[in-house]
């Protein structure tokens, strides 16, 4: 048994404000794609004109709504969270997850920046212990900020004490 205690609590730091429209950007281009698809088959083939409006209508519509209220959604539940103990954090919309990675479990700790996280200037870092449920991942970290805490977690978690096991 660990010779502390570590229980599942809310992570008390928001993400940047520019995951909003990360997340936006994101939805928006993949909703984008089949519409633009649908309404240039919808040019090209009068005959089925018809069906591939009423196609991009059912992805454009719900896709739309999704891309305006998600990123709104998720900004006001991700959190995340580094004590001297754990890393916290809350993520999801639709199914919202509370995860804690004790700092000495860690094994591995990495930054990814997509190409359109590189132009909101974010990073995701991901926490990567032996647990089953895989790793932990805090989006919509400022880039400058995510390459720090990587550096601070990877100085603190063999300093860490605890059951590694």
């Amino acid at each position: 048994m660990a010779d502390y205690e570590i229980e599942l609590r809310p992570p008390s730091r928001l993400v940047q404000r520019r995951a909003i429209g990360w997340w936006a950007t994101r939805t928006l281009m993949t909703v984008l794609a089949p519409v633009l698809v649908l309404g240039l088959l919808a040019l090209l083939i009068a005959p089925a004109r018809p069906w591939l409006l009423l196609s991009a209508a059912v992805v454009g519509v719900p896709g739309l709504v999704v891309t305006l209220v998600m990123p709104l959604w998720r900004y006001r539940v991700h959190r995340w969270e580094v004590t001297d103990d754990a890393v916290y954090t809350r993520s999801g919309w639709l199914k919202q997850t509370w995860r804690v990675a004790p700092l000495a479990r860690i094994q591995t700790v990495d930054t990814d920046r997509g190409p359109v996280q590189q132009v909101f200037r974010l990073s995701t870092v991901t926490v990567t212990t032996a647990s089953a449920a895989g790793p932990i991942r805090i989006d919509g970290l400022d880039h400058e900020f995510a390459r720090t805490l990587v550096e601070q977690l990877v100085k603190r978690s063999p300093e860490a004490t605890g059951d590694a096991t």
